[in-house]
């Protein structure tokens, strides 16, 4: 079924992806590049010939709405344009200027940046600064993307299905590529193009032996064709025992001769199917996965023997820094840093470490990772995770960008006040020219790419933070909703108050506080703090919070792992104490009794439930600001958003029962005054079971 309907599909796309036909009013397909309606009367004059510069004249023509003066794209240094002295000195290779001038005698639109590339990424500028209410005639705009690298990380596997994905089975059909190129490929790279997206890893950190094979290199190599010429490159996760499972060698050292030689022609193979290869991401010893610690060897050593492979061919290593084991118990926050942390200056210069926002894992909060500002010898390449593993899936609407944005602003100290999360993954605070952004991709084969209508927010949030991470959220979000819903003030600021206060929920009914990973574990779904019998202790929810009868919190001081050491002295100090540790990490970083007066006046125990009690109300908020845009937007979307902040508000209801039953069982204490009681007694809580949950590997 799933390959028919993907054939359906295809039918609707036009050639190019420069159009879709949709069957139904509004199925959110065209994703934030709704079309003009009618093809574009501008005049629109390309200088030039390439692929890339006839897709952004193409995007111009398809979604530019009549503009007050024709259009000129062009090269920089094309001839047509020196006589205007364009300031484009310092926007290197992918920045663009959008600029009203007068050109032959005529009052004209330019769209200009170094390479074609920048041009496409000028045209979809213009486009969208038209969306969002720019006077065209008058517009002088230039801008050039802060990090280099700006990655989204597929976590498909090679059968179809998606790790963590809730939006249907994979976008890559795996099985009739290379020979059928589906259209959506075109249309994802146009979406991933207009957001100066430049790079895609392919297939799941979790990686098949199998997918750095011939057959897989040439369906990899049709993917490239598509993305090229919308200046996307490739890259593969790649398996690190491959040359046992691939090769049929004997060991995977990375100090062995014959495994170096191995990847070498690996390497080789791979560029001369594709030359413009990105490189390898890699997973290692984590969560099962080979990795040169097998041998006795560090981090670096594996890197660096993979970074020997591709730098001929000018590729890079995206070495994950997301590991755990049994191997230091007393606290899992730690081990990345205390990996890692020696390490430094001992990478390839082509290496990048690529480190998840926070310590733990994806949580909906988590203090800054350590790791940040750590290693100044180093360059460091920031993870999130765009797909909602631990924020209710596909179906809650949680606005990711305040999340993103408050990593990014986050102050590691490293050199002082404001060197920035963003500082140091941009290369400016210690000067590196090799920088990267990834993110988890949230995309499937749903006709709405992310399984809901506002989850496609935070593809684009990532995509516009990854060019500029000054950016802030609130601004993210009404671009986006004037470009997904029109202009009418009554839906955009609807749209942008509730996609603003959605994440707060979240946390507000998951895990208020610095509460984190008090879900169910393996599929991540729904409520678990009472969780204890799995094998490994930071497997299990209680290992997290220890709540017990006097009082609940991880001690990450001096007198419990000490993890606040890790920070820098400044930050630390602040970290020690629960007096000036920000209220919203506090049971992160403190074991405290449940009396514990907050700052509100409040107990802890008392300021719990008021927000778990908020979360829950901030979700009806946005069931009734929704209900007011009725009939202000498309039946369609409306009514699938509707449905499914219906099913946030019940799964919330559930979260925040489920969690005060377990918490009154532990501490013993009753609700405040006038506070609902739990739906149900804890052992209806604990007796739910969803063994086919999606995302999860089964």
């Amino acid at each position: 079924m799933m390959k028919k309907r993907l054939l359906t599909i295809g039918v609707c796309v036009a050639a190019l992806g420069l159009a879709s036909a949709p069957a139904l009013a509004n199925d959110g397909y065209d994703l934030w590049l709704a079309p003009a309606g009618s093809p574009s009367a501008t005049e629109i004059r390309v200088v030039g010939q390439s692929e890339t510069l006839d897709r952004a004249a193409a995007e111009l023509r398809r979604d530019l709405a009549a503009a007050p003066l024709p259009v000129v794209l062009a090269r920089a240094d094309d001839p047509a344009l020196a006589a205007l002295r364009l300031p484009t000195a310092a926007l290197g290779d992918e920045g663009y200027l959008l600029r009203a001038a007068t050109l032959d005698g005529r009052k004209t639109l330019i769209v200009t940046g170094k390479t074609d590339r920048a041009v496409l990424y000028g045209a979809f500028a213009l486009i969208r600064a038209q969306k969002t209410g720019a006077d065209l005639a008058a517009i002088d705009l230039q801008s050039a993307p802060k990090i280099g690298l700006r990655v989204l990380n597929h976590w498909d596997n090679l059968d179809g299905s998606v790790e963590r994905g809730y939006a249907g089975q994979s976008l890559w059909d795996w099985w009739t590529l290379p020979d059928f190129k589906d259209p959506r490929y075109t249309d994802y790279a146009r979406a991933n193009a207009a957001l100066g997206i430049n790079g895609i890893v392919l297939n799941n950190v979790n990686a098949k032996p199998e997918s750095l094979t011939a057959p897989y290199i040439a369906k990899a190599k049709a993917l490239a064709e598509v993305f090229r010429p919308w200046g996307i490159k490739v890259y593969l996760s790649a398996r690190f025992s491959a040359p046992i499972e691939v090769g049929h060698l004997k060991s995977a050292d990375p100090l062995d001769p014959e495994v170096q030689a191995w990847w070498k022609a690996k390497s080789d193979e791979i560029y001369r199917e594709i030359p413009d290869f990105g490189g390898f991401l890699v997973k290692a010893n984590s969560e099962g996965q080979p990795g040169p610690r097998d041998y006795h060897r560090s981090h670096a050593e594996g890197a660096n023997m993979l970074a020997a492979a591709v730098a001929p061919h000018n590729g890079i290593v995206m070495w994950r820094a997301f590991v755990y084991a049994e191997t230091d118990p007393d606290d899992r926050a730690k081990q990345a840093y205390t990996e890692f942390k020696p390490l430094d200056g001992k990478f390839a210069d082509n290496v990048l470490v690529q480190v998840k926002n926070g310590a733990i894992d994806f949580q909906p909060r988590e203090p800054f990772h350590p790791l940040f500002g750590a290693m100044p010898k180093t360059p460091m390449m920031l993870e999130f995770q765009i797909t909602k593993e631990y924020l209710g899936f596909a179906t809650h609407l949680a606005y990711l960008g305040p999340l993103f944005e408050e990593v990014l602003e986050a102050d590691t100290r490293a050199k002082g006040k404001g060197s920035t999360v963003a500082k140091v993954i941009d290369g400016s605070l210690y000067g590196h020219k090799l920088s990267g952004i990834a993110g988890v991709a949230n995309v499937g084969r749903d006709r709405d790419w992310s399984g809901s209508t506002f989850n496609q927010a935070n593809w684009y949030a990532f995509g516009r933070l990854a060019w500029d991470p000054t950016l802030s959220a609130d601004r993210i979000a009404r671009e986006w909703a004037q470009q997904t819903f029109g202009n009418d003030p009554r839906v955009v600021d609807t749209a942008v108050k509730m996609m603003m206060a959605s994440r707060e929920a979240v946390v507000d009914y998951t895990g208020p506080l610095g509460l984190a990973h008090v879900m169910g574990t393996g599929h991540h779904y729904g409520p678990g703090p009472w969780i204890s019998d799995l094998a490994r202790p930071e497997w299990n929810p209680v290992y997290y919070h220890k709540a017990d009868r006097d009082g609940i919190g991880f001690d990450r001081t001096k007198t419990g792992s000490n993890a606040v050491a890790q920070y820098e002295p400044a930050v630390a100090k602040l970290l020690a104490d629960p007096r000036t540790t920000p209220e919203s990490e506090l049971l992160w970083f403190h074991h405290l009794p449940w009396d514990w007066k907050m700052k509100s006046g409040r107990t802890l125990w008392q300021e719990m439930v008021a927000h778990y009690d908020r979360g829950v109300a901030t979700v009806a908020q946005m069931q009734s600001e929704w209900q007011g845009v009725k009939g202000l937007v498309d039946a369609e979307r409306w009514q699938k958003t509707a449905s499914y902040l219906q099913i946030q508000h019940n799964e919330a209801k559930w979260w925040r029962d489920a969690s005060l039953a377990y918490w009154m069982s532990v501490n013993g204490l009753p609700l405040p005054a006038g506070v609902a009681a739990p739906e149900h007694d804890l052992a209806w809580y604990k007796a739910q079971d969803f063994p086919l949950a999606p995302g999860h590997p089964h």
